[in-house]
């Protein structure tokens, strides 16, 4: 019973957040400390997409297809968000366990900066070109008409995305992650809050319709924002920005652009990989594409959770390399492993039984029902093995090392994924089966193959 109690006092201490030393912090109660946080605040991004898609899915099945395309598309947008995220946790992380905290603060000055220029040029080019995007990813007449506007304000608002993205990941090198939940809390609230009045109005208000979602979503966003805004320039924690640090450095940007072009290319070969296979559902009509967005949101929704958890290796692997503890990072790996395969776990469980269920929450179509069903029961049977890759690919870019990802990304995910999940929807014949046994396979092997390699221990003698 003591030890139940000292865990609820553990947990209800991360969600309060206070600023610890984790290079010297017991091993198990530093994740814990880091994970609740990290897990809370992936669950409050998933929730992002599940809201989105329960009302949007209010409005038919073109308005599903649509955020799906959109979706797919700005996973290139959260390619380059996560890329400077992972510089930021990966750089940040190892100046704080140096104790180096004003180096910090200059780093993440210029994190901001290199990701509100990299927002700026992305967001303006597919704001203008949203209609032929759409069109080039299979999209129907009606799904662009549909659509259209919804896709514009979503790309327009890309820097909200990426801010928010990338501060946290200052937010949790630093060992504050309560901070970055309590952003995504706000952003969250204010989508939730918004989404029904934009889309459906409210009185004498009828609403935007779809593209109300897409300004419930930026606007919630860029509520996070400031709120990260606020603590990062307040001079209260540990992690700021200061009058000194505010000095454009073409060095630490070059330095920063080095450490997250290998996180954006890994990342964008993961979003492209999952753009091929939305352009390929797209050929078997919009009710396996409206099943397949569902179910892709409904497996986002457990993942982060589990991305979470598995961000807190990455902090622990940073800051325990800046404070010469190599092996003391290595331990916090395996056990954040071992955690996150048993959740993984149970949720593979849950979709087995419950999978029909689930999908029947957002929809009212039969197909659409059994496609994204069908999707959860065959890919969540990898789940296991995901949970472990998910902490390997972390401690990787916990360290820096954002190379050895991207190279595992470009074997499994194009030259093995890709053809595989043609060979077997198209050639094969088993259409959206094919697909998403493609990707139950390819990711249980993407994992072996990350935990093979980061059991050589290159990652180690990475500098940043």
């Amino acid at each position: 019973m003591n030890s139940v109690s000292n865990f609820l006092r553990l947990v209800w201490s991360a969600v309060k957040g206070k600023e610890q030393d984790y290079t010297t912090l017991g091993i198990k109660q530093s994740i814990v400390l880091l994970a609740i946080p990290m897990i809370l605040e992936m669950v409050m991004e998933s929730l992002f997409a599940v809201v989105d898609i329960f009302f949007v899915g209010r409005l038919g099945s073109d308005a599903l297809a649509t955020v799906g395309l959109t979706e797919s598309v700005l996973m290139i947008v959260y390619a380059i968000g996560m890329g400077v995220s992972i510089a930021a946790t990966a750089m940040v992380s190892r100046r704080v366990g140096e104790k180096n905290y004003s180096k910090a603060g200059s780093i993440t000055f210029q994190l901001i900066v290199t990701g509100s220029v990299l927002a700026i040029l992305l967001g303006g080019i597919a704001t203008v070109f949203a209609a032929e995007i759409l069109g080039l990813m299979g999209a129907e007449a009606d799904v662009i008409s549909t659509g259209l506007n919804y896709a514009r304000v979503i790309f327009a608002g890309n820097l909200a995305i990426i801010l928010l993205f990338l501060i946290n990941g200052a937010f949790r090198g630093a060992g504050q992650p309560h901070l970055a939940m309590r952003a995504l809390w706000i952003a969250n609230g204010a989508n939730i809050i918004l989404d029904p009045l934009l889309i459906f109005g409210v009185g004498t208000f009828s609403g935007f319709g779809l593209e109300g979602a897409a300004w419930a979503t930026t606007i919630g966003r860029s509520l996070g924002v400031v709120y990260q805004l606020y603590h990062l320039l307040n001079g209260k924690h540990l992690l700021k920005i200061a009058s000194e640090n505010l000095i454009i450095s073409f060095k630490v940007i070059s330095s920063i652009l080095r450490v997250s072009s290998g996180g954006m290319v890994q990342y964008l070969i993961d979003s492209a990989s999952w753009i091929f296979l939305t352009r390929l559902m797209a050929e078997f009509g919009s009710s396996a594409l409206a099943g397949y967005t569902i179910a892709f949101r409904v497996i986002i929704f457990t993942l982060l959770p589990a991305w979470g958890l598995s961000s807190a290796a990455a902090t622990l692997v940073g800051q325990n390399l800046g404070a010469n503890k190599a092996k003391r990072a290595e331990l916090a790996v395996w056990l954040t492993a071992k955690y996150n395969v048993i959740f993984m776990a149970a949720i593979t469980l849950i979709f087995i039984l419950f999978g029909e269920h689930l999908s029947s929450f957002f929809s009212k179509d039969a197909e659409v029902i059994r496609i994204a069903s069908e999707a959860l029961k065959i890919i969540t049977l990898g789940y296991v093995f995901f949970g472990l890759g998910m902490v390997m690919i972390q401690a990787f870019n916990g360290a820096g090392d954002t190379k050895t990802p991207s190279i595992i990304n470009i074997v499994v995910l194009w030259l093995i994924e890709i053809p595989l999940s043609y060979a077997l929807a198209i050639y094969i014949g088993l259409e959206a089966t094919g697909v998403f046994a493609a990707i139950a396979f390819c990711h249980s092997l993407h994992a072996l193959v990350s935990w093979r390699l980061f059991r050589q221990g290159s990652w180690k003698k990475v500098k940043v």
